[in-house]
């Protein structure tokens, strides 16, 4: 029995190869992630940040439940919205999408899930 362990029992050498190729595939796979999933949303949340900074009174707007709308008055963390003649609402800036396309977009996306 001894010898069958000692005689499979991979040499020092070629155990420390497989443990360097399994490390450079974990690098590799954290790399494929990062590119593909994590740098492309960081960069559609600062687009869509920057947006939300640029509203201006006067604006045309989509809320995030499909209200549209145009600013009345821009507050610190929200606004005032006109949505009918004499109805005005206030709704959070995280709330509102950067444009009625990006807004369809992302309903769409939602229902293919």
């Amino acid at each position: 029995m001894m010898n069958f362990i000692l005689l499979n029992a991979p040499a020092a050498g070629q155990q420390g190869a497989n443990g360097l190729m399994n490390i450079g595939l974990i690098v590799v796979l954290v790399l494929v992630f990062y590119f593909f999933m994590i740098r492309p949303q960081s960069k559609r949340q600062k687009e869509i940040r920057k947006f939300r900074e640029g509203i201006q009174k006067g604006d045309q707007i989509v809320t995030a439940g499909g209200i549209y709308g145009r600013v009345k008055e821009v507050r610190e963390t929200n606004f005032l919205v006109d949505i009918a003649n004499g109805v005005t609402i206030k709704i959070d800036k995280n709330s509102v999408y950067p444009s009625a396309e990006q807004a369809q977009t992302d309903a769409e996306s939602k229902e293919q899930k």
